[in-house]
């Protein structure tokens, strides 16, 4: 019993708790990339970078904060700061939308268009987080370094496994279901988000209706400006920040989206855990906790790994793959067009 116990925390403490925190930061992201999906019409591929910008003004918001002598301990002081950083994401995204997308869309452009464009606007965008904060990794998390240590677990249960759970894998957990609340909350019961539900579902008819279309695109962009920045802080809390890592983050967040469904809220929450523990499961090692459930003779020679961990993108390549060949729409039926 002892042994499975073990087990069972070393898989805790590298694939469970892990995947929890990733999969919650992807369900935002993905939830971000679906909703401008949903009712702009187009993947925008800027996402990724959107995510750094408003990460990289939050970081700025930190070291403001820290400077004047203001913290949040034990929780990080990036979610004091985090409304900053959500402020200036929405200006930009608004700013990008007047000054690039809004011309395009009164075009009537094809959707690939916009693709193309988003990519453009992607490379400008990386290139002004750069020139924000730089290209060093920057960690600031500044709260308490774990909520459940290891030594302290073990004297509280005598096993030879000791259980970590870092405290801002609790905060990312907790501020995602926090903004996804939110978000189901704004699109099932106010006026506005009922509006945006109507004009994804049919355009033409939500114009006859009298729903104002540029109301629908600001308010569009302000929320997908506030789920890319806290997702962005929480990857960065939870890892590092990066500017470059928030471009690989593209594959997997768009892998969750489609997973889901593209224009499917609930589909990208499930679609980003499901990456998330995908990813982790296939490229954890599993001899550690085998080594508590085996005899020493029936202990396997090697890692018991089925990918290395520099192939976890290709994980999410591999899933986005057989969804698109097999099931475009997705597990909740969203749109493949």
């Amino acid at each position: 019993m002892e042994g499975l116990l073990n087990a069972a925390v070393v898989m805790a403490n590298f694939v469970i708790v892990p995947a929890t925190a990733y999969g919650a930061q992807l369900a935002l992201g993905a939830l971000g990339v679906t909703l401008i999906f949903g009712i702009l019409r187009f993947s925008n591929f800027a996402h990724g970078d959107t995510m750094a910008f408003g990460a990289a003004i939050t970081i700025l918001g930190v070291w403001a904060l820290q400077g004047a002598g203001v913290s949040l301990f034990p929780v990080p002081t990036a979610i004091l700061a985090l409304p900053f950083g959500i402020l200036a994401t929405a200006l930009l995204l608004l700013a990008t939308d007047r000054g690039v997308y809004r011309f395009y869309r009164r075009q009537k452009a094809n959707p690939i268009i916009l693709v193309i464009v988003s990519i453009g606007v992607m490379f400008i965008m990386n290139g002004l987080v750069r020139f924000v904060i730089g290209t060093e990794e920057i960690r600031f998390d500044d709260g308490a370094r774990f909520l459940v240590d290891v030594r302290g677990f073990r004297e509280a249960t005598g096993l030879a496994e000791g259980l970590a759970i870092r405290t801002a894998q609790v905060t990312t957990f907790l501020t995602a279901i926090v903004f996804v609340a939110a978000l189901f909350w704004f699109l099932n019961r106010t006026r506005t988000g009922k509006s945006m539900r109507a004009f994804s579902d049919n355009e033409d008819l939500a114009l006859l209706s009298g729903i104002d279309p540029e109301r629908v695109v600001r308010v569009t962009w302000v929320i997908a400006a506030a789920l890319a920045a806290t997702a962005g802080v929480l990857y960065g809390l939870d890892k590092s920040f990066w500017p470059t890592t928030y471009f690989q983050l593209l594959l997997p967040i768009f892998a969750a989206a489609v997973v889901g469904g593209l224009g499917s809220p609930l589909g990208a929450i499930a679609g980003g855990f499901l990456v998330a523990f995908s990813e982790i499961s296939v490229t954890y090692a599993f001899r550690r906790a085998l080594g508590h459930l085996l005899p020493p003779d029936w202990m396997p020679a090697g890692l018991v790994q089925l990918l290395s961990t520099d192939y976890k993108f290709a994980v999410s390549f591999v899933i986005l793959v057989i969804v698109l060949l097999f099931k475009p729409t997705g597990l909740f039926r969203g749109t493949s067009s």
